[in-house]
């Protein structure tokens, strides 16, 4: 008898500790990180080098082994979506990140999503997921300056700091997020503003959103413009994006690469134009002759800060958009969606004011 109550207190036991295991799995949010490639998962051939290096040498699953710390914050599963340098960014990659992100938040059983990105066009991938993911749910973008193999790379913690992002309840509702160096920004205002240093993310003028705070995301601010659940736009099952250029205005500037564009078939244009959008006499013409075919042109700046707003009155007369406080490469994103919906151009001005 005392033999028998040994082995059912003991298995007793093991019940019980098998239950308090899958009790703590269940309680850690489901956090599934999908890779791009980009620095974070580059390889060089010297520890020392933060140069030269092959952009998305290692898959996720090295970079999920390289930081076990991140299963202290969730159950966490990866998939590899590509092996890119960010340079190389596709509208094909985009579209697909889209559909996945989507349809993992449609299952129900996952809590929020990281993408492992180049930084090169890490703010693009951003903005473009924040107006086609439809879900609350948390997604973080994360990159890293330094390759995986240098001496002080910042991509393992990067990454640790994402999923505890991706993971926190504080993160719900706030949009598409950009998470490195312990900093939090917005996907619409984040911008890279350094060639090199490992700062180099940042919001100018309107400010990071938090801060991870020794492990802890903390958030000081939301973003007041549409996002998420909230937007119009739906690239599911699409293909392809309407083809939109960006042009960069310059003193001496011509018609030359207007009149190019138009050539090509663009079905919009971008003009990043000194001070408040302010168009060159001669691009003004082109782009006069662009409106005129049914091209929308979309007024930036090449300045990186401050609001488009309405200025010359030829301008108005041609029918030019003003595109608020996108950066060019941001305005390029919300023309191409906005031209999936409506070639209106007073609708158009409307989402430029929104989103």
């Amino acid at each position: 008898m005392r033999f028998n109550f040994l082995a059912v207190l003991f298995a007793v036991f093991a019940l019980l500790l098998s239950m308090t295991t899958v009790g703590s799995a269940q309680s850690k949010p489901n956090i599934v990180i999908l890779a791009t490639g980009g620095t974070i998962a580059g390889s060089a051939a010297d520890a020392s080098a933060t140069t030269g290096y092959k952009a998305g040498a290692l898959g996720i699953d090295v970079l999920l082994n390289a930081v076990p710390q991140v299963k202290e914050y969730a159950n966490v599963s990866g998939e590899q979506i590509c092996s890119i340098d960010s340079k190389d960014m596709t509208d094909d990659i985009w579209l697909k990140l889209a559909d996945r992100i989507n349809d993992l938040f449609s299952r129900g059983d996952v809590d929020g999503i990281v993408i492992t990105h180049g930084t090169d066009t890490l703010e693009e991938t951003a903005y473009f997921l924040n107006l086609t993911v439809h879900s609350n749910k948390p997604v973080v973008l994360v990159g890293a300056m330094r390759p995986a193999t240098a001496i002080s790379a910042d991509g393992p913690m990067n990454l640790l700091n994402a999923v505890r992002v991706a993971a926190s309840p504080a993160s719900v509702g706030k949009g598409v997020l950009v998470a490195l160096n312990d900093e939090i920004n917005a996907a619409r205002e984040v911008t890279k503003t350094n060639t090199i240093t490992v700062s180099t993310f940042k919001s100018p003028e309107l400010g990071f959103l938090g801060y991870v705070n020794e492990g802890v995301p903390e958030f000081y601010r939301t973003s007041a413009r549409r996002h998420t659940i909230n937007s119009e736009f739906n690239v599911n099952g699409k293909k392809n994006l309407p083809y939109v250029k960006v042009i960069y205005g310059t003193a001496n500037d011509d018609e030359l690469f207007v009149d190019a564009a138009i050539k090509a078939g663009v079905k919009g244009i971008i003009y990043a134009g000194t001070g408040n959008g302010s168009v060159h006499m001669n691009a003004e013409k082109a782009l006069a002759r662009a409106t005129a075919k049914g091209i929308v042109v979309v007024r930036s700046s090449r300045v990186g800060n401050g609001t488009v707003i309405p200025a010359e009155q030829s301008y108005i007369d041609y029918h030019f958009l003003d595109g608020d406080t996108l950066s060019p490469q941001k305005a390029r994103i919300l023309l191409q969606l906005a031209l999936t919906k409506t070639t209106d151009l007073s609708e158009i001005q409307r989402m430029f004011k929104q989103y």
